[in-house]
């Protein structure tokens, strides 16, 4: 439950969409109750690279812990694409220097794409900003869910 100061104490949030090509990239305001699209990081080719710019990231907003986007099967299961991302989850834990946990993130490209189309921005411009979109449905989620515990 929310205590006043944010999510039981667990203070602002970096929240990651990971992709094979660009990383989504969304945090909590300092109250830890809403989220908010950050950026969008283009993979280097190097995930030590990347997980270093992610962990830049978390000292610079301020973040003490990381959720990332686990995609489920649309059953539920863990399929090629979770376990992928599970094994990248735990490198990435090595180098950020705070709590990682993993979120389902099913459906949240969809939802992002799907906001952007109302939104009228043009098929060019919504590629530009989708996977941080995606990162923030999926951090406002993991959000909502905390704040109901």
């Amino acid at each position: 439950m929310a205590d006043g100061t944010g999510l039981s104490g667990v203070g602002r949030v970096l929240g990651l969409d990971l992709g094979s090509k660009r990383i989504g990239i969304a945090v909590s305001d300092r109250s830890g109750l809403i989220a908010s699209p950050l950026d969008v990081l283009v993979r280097s080719g190097s995930e030590r690279r990347d997980h270093e710019a992610i962990a830049k990231l978390v000292i610079e907003e301020g973040c003490e812990r990381v959720v990332v986007g686990l995609p489920l099967s649309l059953d539920g299961s863990v399929g090629r694409a979770a376990k992928s991302a599970i094994a990248e989850v735990g490198r990435l834990a090595t180098v950020v220097g705070v709590p990682v946990d993993t979120y389902d993130e099913r459906l949240t490209t969809v939802s992002a794409e799907r906001a952007l189309m109302e939104a009228k921005m043009r098929a060019d411009a919504r590629r530009r900003v989708v996977d941080k979109v995606a990162a923030a449905v999926m951090l406002q989620s993991w959000i909502d869910r905390q704040a109901n515990r």
